[in-house]
């Protein structure tokens, strides 16, 4: 009798991940530009993991052609090194993306936690994790972050994004917190408190799995944040010039080649911005169909 409900357990699985897929395809072909985003983030994947490596670790410089236009031989220009500026960015991206990942986990990872145990718990473990959630918000960001720059110089994309990511944790804190007042109260809820179940494995195992989709898309829009913060470090010029990145280039292209002013340099400009905006372009896109696909009455239209 067991191995009987456990084959139609495991049947109705199967053909519960079975819909889901489907519907998460018929989701993606309903517009084709999500298609595209998809694309788009699995190229910044592979630049950020396979780019570097069809490079050599020292770019290199060509004494003729510093900050020379667009050509066919370098295709976005060269900077004021020689250097080719699509080599740059694919280079560049390691760090870019490996410290805006690192932001996004432990943004997603505390600021999920924080706000489940405290909007579960409630009374005094709220009260305390609320007011220390308050605390970090009013903490300026950029101050400190020039402050920690003088005595840390940020050379890895590990520090980088685990400095910003514990300055990022209180909004995505807040928001899973009201999300979790809401759904404590639902029958499933209650009915699972009704069986003692613990505290753990309520929110492990009910509240958690339906928060996973506003959970991801948090992840996705940390990313964008994890970009944003330390292009615009560099770009201001905070930051040693001790890895090649995005905001570096920005710097170098503004300030050093003039490429506001100078047509020659105006490729050395756009390379990174371009960088820069089709990865945003591609998280909305993506967030865009993970709306769909996670909200029902948005399937429904």
């Amino acid at each position: 009798m067991s191995s009987v409900v456990l084959l139609e357990s495991s049947s109705t699985s199967a053909a519960m991940r079975r819909n889901f897929w489907s519907g998460v395809w018929r989701v993606m072909k309903r517009k084709p530009s999500r298609m595209v985003g998809v694309v788009l983030i699995l190229g910044f994947v592979f630049m950020g993991v396979f780019g570097p490596m069809f490079y050599p670790a020292q770019l290199p410089l060509d004494p003729d052609q510093i900050t020379s236009p667009p050509s066919w031989q370098h295709w976005l220009g060269t900077d004021d090194q020689g250097r080719d500026v699509i080599a740059l960015v694919v280079t560049g991206s390691r760090y870019v993306l490996l410290a805006a990942l690192v932001t996004a986990v432990i943004t997603v990872v505390l600021g999920t936690g924080i706000g489940l145990f405290s909007g579960f718990k409630r009374g005094r473990w709220d009260t305390v994790l609320m007011r220390l959630t308050d605390m970090k918000l009013t903490l300026p960001g950029l101050p400190l972050l020039l402050v920690l720059s003088t005595v840390w110089k940020f050379s890895s994309a590990i520090q980088m994004g685990l400095v910003l990511g514990l300055l990022g944790w209180g909004g995505v804190a807040r928001a899973v917190r009201s999300q979790t007042l809401s759904l404590r109260e639902r029958g499933f809820i209650e009915a699972a408190r009704g069986l003692g179940l613990s505290t753990t494995h309520i929110v492990g195992k009910e509240l958690l799995p339906s928060m996973a989709p506003y959970i991801a898309m948090n992840m996705l829009i940390a990313v964008t944040g994890g970009v944003y913060s330390q292009v615009g470090l560099f770009f201001l010029g905070v930051l040693p010039y001790e890895s090649n990145n995005w905001g570096q280039m920005l710097n170098t292209a503004v300030f050093r080649s003039g490429a506001l002013t100078v047509p020659q340099g105006l490729g050395f400009l756009i390379g990174p911005l371009l960088a820069i905006l089709l990865l945003t372009l591609a998280i909305v896109l993506v967030v865009d169909a993970m709306d769909e696909i996670f909200n029902p009455r948005l399937r429904e239209e």
